[in-house]
């Protein structure tokens, strides 16, 4: 039992020692920089690209050698052979001359040549060629008996089969030294051919290994790079309640933490901003409806009869007391707008029925002004919050509906074009002014041109339709032409 404690004992810290390896390893990834990162991805490639082209120089210079001794090899056979036929032609003609004329001379000259082509026997031999040592030793053998045939003074009947027999094995030996020639040229092709596939593996696998490399330090590198756009994106767009998180590098991590601190701060900012927003509009709207019921009552003629210059001034007051409460309420209207803009909740929404359910909502007031409303949409599902889309249509819609002219026509059309699907507004009223197209989506701005009907607005219709698609991630700008205003929403396809 003591023994079986003691083995589990030291098991069991195999597995955080394990963990601490991980996180070890994690932690020193955590402390490289971006630049430090790029330079050690590069290196890696470099690494492995570098190192399969110095395995292929090498395996090219193997193979230039062995094919460079292959041929030497091949040429001192060819030309040992063919010496080696020289001399047996030698060896004859001087075996011939010495039976014919029995002189010493001849005799000399059979044994020189024989010499000289022992040598280049032994010589052939030592090259080690696979066919050639049967072939050479029987012409060792042959030679030897025509040696002793000379020295025996054997008849000439006898010699000649033995001189035949010599260049027969010349021939041979030829033939034999071809075969070896055609086998070498054989294997160094089968040898350049397994060179060829090991180092076309080897490329690919360099290139494979460096391709992982890229897209992994690819990954770590551009993943933060993307979050930290991401969180712009959303500080630009006035979305500061999901906290910036951004992994990678640590100068990238670090940028994170800073860009965290800003949306803290800007969040602080805009909750300041509306707190004191609507404590000044209670601030004024306490007042104000004490004088409103003041004039209301003046008015009445409660506190006694007026005058008519008395009333005239009575209704001053009131309009303006209308006015100012309108303008608060619109200041209202517009900071919960902008508010309400960082919740966006995407869902999939037909277009068609999108544009259809604006302009249902605005039937009646068209139909005062005896307008007509054309939609141009294809069928298909776009990813947006379909309630915001709907007022910023909304305001477009009405606006064009007041400033039209009776019996013309309004157009609604959605089209996709460069990633964007570009939502417009056409009317065939007056138009914008040009000193207005500058400022005409600031809050409270009226243009100076009039709607042909009464209306009423404080201005901000057009402010509420820019924080709106600002939160949505696009843009709303106004398309100059000479006649008509023409508005156009531009939001990003995030499908």
């Amino acid at each position: 039992m003591a023994f079986v404690s003691k083995l589990e004992s030291d098991e069991r810290p195999a597995g955080p020692r394990k963990l601490g390896r991980s996180f070890t390893i994690r932690t020193e990834m955590n402390r490289i920089s971006f630049r430090q990162g790029m330079l050690l991805g590069f290196l890696l490639v470099v690494l492995l690209l570098g190192g399969v082209a110095i395995q292929s120089w090498l395996v090219v210079e193997r193979v230039v050698e062995q094919s460079r001794r292959n041929s030497e090899q091949a040429i001192q056979l060819t030309a040992a052979i063919q010496e080696l036929g020289e001399r047996t032609v030698d060896i004859e003609r001087s075996a011939r001359q010495y039976l014919v004329l029995d002189n010493p001379v001849f005799r000399q000259r059979f044994d020189e040549h024989l010499a000289q082509s022992l040598a280049v026997v032994d010589r052939l031999d030592a090259m080690a060629a696979e066919p050639l040592p049967p072939l050479l030793g029987g012409w060792r053998m042959v030679a030897e008996a025509l040696r002793s045939g000379l020295e025996q003074r054997i008849p000439q009947a006898e010699i000649i089969p033995l001189l035949a027999r010599l260049a027969e094995l010349n021939g041979l030996l030829k033939q034999a030294g071809q075969r070896w020639v055609e086998e070498q040229n054989r294997k160094g092709l089968e040898q350049l051919e397994a060179a060829r596939l090991k180092l076309g593996g080897r490329i690919a696998l360099a290139l494979l290994g460096a391709l992982l490399v890229a897209l992994a330090m690819g990954w770590w590198l551009v993943r933060p790079v993307r979050h930290l756009e991401q969180a712009i994106v959303r500080l630009g767009a006035s979305r500061f309640d999901e906290a910036i998180t951004v992994g990678g590098p640590a100068d990238l991590r670090q940028l994170g933490k800073r860009l965290d601190w800003l949306r803290q701060r800007l969040a602080e900012l805009e909750a300041d901003r509306e707190r004191a927003l609507r404590h000044v509009s209670h601030e004024l709207k306490t007042p104000l409806t004490a004088l409103k019921e003041g004039v209301s009552l003046l008015r009445e003629e409660v506190p006694g009869p007026l005058g008519e210059g008395q009333r005239e001034v009575v209704d001053i007051l009131q309009h303006n007391v209308r006015a100012l409460q309108e303008q608060i309420e619109s200041l209202l209207t517009l900071n919960e707008a902008a508010f309400d803009a960082r919740r966006l909740q995407r869902a999939p929404v037909r277009l068609k029925r999108l544009l259809a359910g604006v302009v249902q909502r605005r039937e009646l007031h068209s139909q005062a002004r005896q307008l007509s409303v054309r939609i141009e949409a294809p069928d298909q599902t776009l990813l947006l919050d379909a309630e915001k889309m709907s007022v910023v249509l909304d305001n477009l819609l009405s606006n064009a509906i007041d400033f039209s002219p009776e019996h013309g026509e309004v157009r609604l059309s959605v089209s996709r074009t460069d990633g964007l699907w570009r939502f417009e507004c056409i009317d065939q009223g007056p138009g914008v002014a040009e000193e207005d197209r500058q400022r005409i989506f600031d809050p409270f701005v009226q243009g100076q041109r009039v709607a042909p009907a009464p209306r009423q607005g404080s201005g901000v219709g057009l402010s509420i339709v820019r924080e709106l698609v600002r939160a949505m991630g696009g843009r709303v700008y106004l398309v100059p032409q000479e006649r008509g205003a023409h508005f156009c929403v531009e939001l990003p396809d995030e499908q």
